[in-house]
């Protein structure tokens, strides 16, 4: 029973991956407020080597639709207003001296609807790797079926174990997608 717990773990720690993969993608799914979680995935060419953006300047929230941006290096000023204007989020920075500003632009029911869609999108991929890994589990176990260590009877219970842990992730990005989607739909 050993391998048998090991797989369920495996599988619980894997689904939780993807899950908290999912989440990070939907953070960056802009609504109508500022959130530096926004600009994760963004590079700065930082004298040659390619840096992630929170690693070389501050990011703080002004106000609801403001971030700012402060570089430690002064030099980088205009490396991260390209950068941000080459990322597909669809913002433009402003540069006023050594301080990059972005101000968000007000949503229009038409990008609410298109933003929506990506965040379904998200989660159905979410939904897909957590299948993904049930499915993975669920042959784990068959294997160890073939090779004698487990039972007909243990199979049926791993089948509803390993059910458990996918319902439970799936409803997790079920609950994140709505979460989303209210504050996409919310004026």
């Amino acid at each position: 029973m050993d391998k048998y717990q090991q797989i369920l773990d495996s599988c619980e720690e894997r689904m939780s991956s993807s899950f908290k993969n999912f989440t990070g993608n939907l953070k960056k799914i802009r609504t109508g407020r500022a959130n530096p979680a926004m600009l994760d995935g963004i590079n700065v060419d930082y004298y040659g080597t390619m840096t992630p953006l929170n690693q070389c300047c501050s990011i703080t929230v002004e106000d609801s639709k403001t971030l700012s941006l402060s570089p430690w290096d002064k030099g980088l000023v205009q490396e991260i207003d390209k950068a941000i204007q080459k990322s597909d989020i669809g913002i433009n920075p402003t540069v006023a001296g050594d301080v990059i500003r972005i101000i968000m632009p007000p949503l229009t029911e038409e990008s609410r609807i298109d933003l929506t869609k990506k965040a379904k999108a998200e989660a159905e991929n979410g939904r897909i790797a957590v299948r993904n890994i049930r499915r993975d589990a669920l042959a784990a176990m068959k294997n160890l079926e073939k090779d004698g260590e487990l039972t007909e009877d243990d199979i049926s219970d791993s089948e509803k174990d390993i059910q458990e842990i996918t319902s439970k992730f799936i409803k997790s990005v079920d609950d994140s997608l709505e979460s989303k989607e209210k504050d996409l739909l919310t004026i």
